[in-house]
């Protein structure tokens, strides 16, 4: 059966696509590995979601020394947008610029920037229902209007961190949140700003999400099907090498093909590397697109780090991820390069704690430590390497990865330890003296891949032109985050929206729609 456009893939990048081209009028296939996650009481279980891993994946990749590898990652309608923490940020404006780290190291240059992405941000921020207060990160870049939302409250002991770090001389502002709430209506809000939302399927539907904001709706439209349970395991070229003709998966029913004028991969960094290299042919005997031999490598993923503050204070916040602090995000005086990105994360348990307690401690000691805990997320640039890379061999993918370039993500650790110190013990604040406990995220933790199809404009050194279409096909897109060339230090996922609306529109031009599908509420918003 022949389509207009394929789209592989409903997360962040498949999602927005497939919103901005819904109206176009074109025949869309919507391709997507999984189904719907399911609304269950075991959305806001914490045993079923960390523990027993309901909604990630029973797959098994392979690392360093044929070691297995269980990824954190699902496969549902909406991606891994179902169980994100809904941060919503945009990228710095130095980020798209080239800018030294550490000991000479130098974080590359985007092709576009930000003045580029800053419309598209606007839409992404209208379109994932985002919160938040313009002007109150004092590192973020121009903005045209104001954010959709209000900024989300923060409850009362969060308040009072939040005061004490002014006194003691620190910038935070309200987290930009995707969430469906209404703070001026909190009984009729969809949004309950519960203590299940960071890390959890959202059982009201009141997390802002690829599916509930982009796939449900346009499946509204008689020109989108939507195809799930079916996962697609080439791309077949036609004899030239030019262009995909061909676009095989496996169902129940078994093997199928479907063409499509125009075919776009939204898999997933390491997922969608891992397609192009499974679909190696003779005019692409190392994988398709990759003549570059980029296709797969420059993985990153981002230092990432969870500190627990202790106290013998009690916590009793609910939906605790409200506050953030870009301070140190370009280093400090001490240090005068990059350190990166702290925020609250949603409020830890008992049950998230056992995880990873020692099996001799009490269940109390526990219990107590979650309720009397501030947690912290802490986020470094991830500077891109060609040795960290996917690779695959027969169905399994590889992942090579180390570590690099620690030392700024590492004084930020320490920092934020030593004011934490600083505010508990000061005058600054009520909490009493807090120990700290922290914990690195391993290779499993696989959120915020980005990286492993680069764009740019020279061919031999990138995958994917500035419009996100392959060098080396005529097309073929890729609009997920393989498409980064840098990290930056904050999460991609509003970036991965705002680039898959700006491809949208290049695409509606070479589809011959005229005008962009644009929801009148941003029109009339800008």
């Amino acid at each position: 059966m022949a389509y207009d456009l394929i789209i592989i893939g409903t997360g962040a990048g498949g999602g927005a696509l497939l919103h901005r081209l819904k109206d176009s009028g074109k025949k869309i296939l919507v391709i997507e590995r999984g189904h719907f996650l399911p609304q269950e009481k075991e959305n806001w279980d914490t045993t079923a979601v960390f523990k027993e891993n309901r909604y990630h994946t029973d797959e098994v990749w392979k690392t360093e020394g044929d070691k297995d590898v269980h990824p954190g990652t699902g496969y549902w309608v909406g991606g891994n947008t179902k169980v994100y923490g809904a941060a919503l940020f945009r990228l710095r404006e130095k980020d798209f610029e080239a800018f030294e780290h550490y000991g000479g190291l130098i974080s590359p240059e985007w092709p576009v920037k930000y003045k580029d992405f800053e419309p598209y941000y606007m839409e992404a921020e209208e379109l994932f229902d985002v919160h938040g207060l313009a002007g109150d990160d004092p590192t973020a870049g121009y903005r045209s209007g104001p954010y959709p939302h209000p900024p989300l409250s923060h409850e009362p002991q969060i308040q009072e961190v939040h005061d004490a770090l002014v006194a003691y001389g620190v910038r935070p502002f309200y987290m930009p949140m995707g969430v469906r709430r209404n703070e001026a209506d909190k009984i009729n809000s969809p949004c309950i700003k519960c203590n299940t939302c960071d890390g959890f399927p959202c059982l009201l539907h009141a997390k802002a999400d690829a599916d509930i904001n982009c796939v449900r709706p346009a499946l509204k439209n008689e020109n989108v099907t939507l195809m799930i349970d079916t996962k697609v395991t080439r791309l077949h070229t036609d004899p030239s090498g030019r262009r995909v003709v061909a676009v095989e998966v496996e169902r129940e029913e078994g093997t199928q093909m479907f063409e499509a004028d125009i075919v776009v991969v939204a898999a997933g960094a390491i997922n969608s590397a891992a397609l192009l290299l499974k679909s190696a042919n003779e005019k692409h005997p190392n994988g398709l697109a990759n003549s570059s031999d980029q296709v797969g490598r420059n993985l990153m993923k981002h230092h990432n780090l969870a500190m627990l503050g202790i106290s013998s204070k009690l916590n009793p916040t609910s939906f605790q991820k409200t506050m953030a602090i870009n301070d140190f995000y370009w280093g400090d005086d001490e240090f005068p390069y990059p350190m990166g990105h702290v925020q609250l994360l949603g409020k830890s348990n008992k049950q998230m704690l056992t995880l990873d307690a020692p099996g001799f401690t009490p269940g109390f000691a526990l219990d107590e430590m979650a309720t009397h805990s501030v947690d912290w997320w802490m986020t470094g640039e991830d500077l891109p390497q060609a040795e960290n890379r996917i690779t695959v061999e027969g169905d399994t993918i590889h992942i090579a990865y180390t570590d690099n370039h620690t030392e700024g993500f590492n004084r930020l650790a320490d920092k934020w330890t030593h004011i934490m110190h600083e505010i508990t013990d000061g005058p600054h604040t009520m909490i009493p003296h807090s120990i700290y406990m922290k914990k690195t995220i391993p290779i499993e933790g696989v959120a915020h891949q980005n990286g492993t199809c680069r764009f740019g404009t020279d061919p031999k050194t990138s995958v994917l032109d500035v419009n996100c279409k392959a060098h080396d096909l005529d097309n073929l897109y890729v609009v997920d985050a393989s498409f980064f060339c840098s990290s930056g230090a904050v999460n991609p996922s509003l970036t991965i929206v705002a680039n898959a609306l700006r491809v949208g529109d290049h695409l509606l031009k070479e589809m011959g729609v005229v005008k962009a599908a644009v929801a009148p509420e941003v029109i009339a918003h800008a």
